[in-house]
């Protein structure tokens, strides 16, 4: 007779989770519910996770795509994706009161690209075609922006000119994805100026290498993260390319007891906009499968804050 090995020890990656620009975002949300009264209008998910936009709908905050559905008067909060420059005068023109959550990370690739524009630069964006942030940093020019998704699409765009050319990044990339694509555009255009510091944000970074060091020591690997998020479905890939069987959860009730059949040790992370609550109910799933330890990694320790914007103090 056969005993079905489960799993015994969980360990966590460190670090996982929300990073400071879903931390802010998330939380002007909130300071404008408190401040402001229900209901807050929010352009897009605020951050791409199900758990927290459900969260938030039920507090008060609408989420909507197109400007035309909110009253004139309203609040309004751009998401942590960050939006174009026609959304963003159009929101004016309007009258709305605007607080705006993208994160510092991603305006900053913004400014680099008006700036260099002012320059006479065109630009190869790496990202993927559809997602809010690739389509927020796109639209902060009318032309002159290149998307490039993989190495195949490096051969296939015509810039207008290659004597000014820059290369920018959606932020939440895989980083070997991006450093192959890149090595593809700059091996196409070798005079094109590269970011002064790589546009994938820190913890992104953080989170992909604590994957890479976690795959090898596990059977299996347990992202949480929603279907849309880009970072967390991109910490799936890193483990499944290291070899590590991997999948991606929504919550507790997506885990396939399955899965685990054979495996002793279970790798979990979550991505940056998944909130810790839905990673102790995965653990606690795991451990009515057999899990008996929780050990966590050691890894880096994330300090990062940014300041909310003005007019979000609450009178105390």
């Amino acid at each position: 007779m056969t005993t079905t090995v489960l799993p015994q020890e969980i360990l966590l990656a460190e670090p996982r989770g929300f990073c400071a620009g879903v931390d802010r975002a998330i939380e002007i949300v909130e300071k404008a519910l408190a401040k402001f009264g229900r209901p807050i209008y929010v352009r897009h998910e605020i951050v791409h996770n199900t758990y927290v936009v459900n969260d938030l709908k039920e507090r008060g905050a609408i989420f909507i795509e197109e400007l035309d559905d909110v009253p004139p008067g309203a609040t309004l909060v751009f998401s942590a994706h960050g939006v174009s420059q026609a959304i963003q005068r159009e929101a004016e023109r309007r009258g709305f009161q605007i607080f705006d959550a993208t994160c510092p990370l991603v305006t900053k690739v913004h400014v680099e690209v008006a700036k260099l524009h002012k320059e006479g630069y065109e630009f190869v964006m790496i990202g993927h075609k559809g997602h809010p942030e690739v389509e927020g940093t796109m639209g902060q020019l009318e032309s002159g922006i290149h998307l490039v998704e993989d190495v195949a699409d490096v051969a296939r765009i015509q810039p207008g000119q290659t004597d000014k050319l820059a290369v920018v990044t959606q932020t939440t990339l895989s980083v070997d994805d991006a450093a192959e694509i890149t090595a593809a555009v700059v091996a196409r255009f070798p005079r094109i100026q590269k970011p002064k510091m790589q546009d994938i944000c820190y913890a992104t970074q953080n989170r992909q290498d604590a994957v890479k060091v976690m795959s090898p020591q596990v059977d299996i690997v347990i992202v949480v993260g929603s279907p849309t998020s880009s970072n967390s479905n991109r910490l799936r890939e890193v483990a499944q390319k290291l070899g590590t069987e991997s999948y991606m959860v929504d919550n507790a009730d997506e885990l396939q007891p399955e899965w685990f059949e054979g495996k002793q040790r279970v790798g979990l992370t979550a991505g940056a906009s998944a909130p810790e609550v839905l990673v102790k109910a995965v653990i606690d799933r795991i451990k009515a499968l057999g899990a008996v330890s929780v050990r966590k990694m050691d890894g880096i320790e994330e300090t990062v804050k940014f300041p909310l914007p003005k007019g979000l103090k609450l009178e105390v």
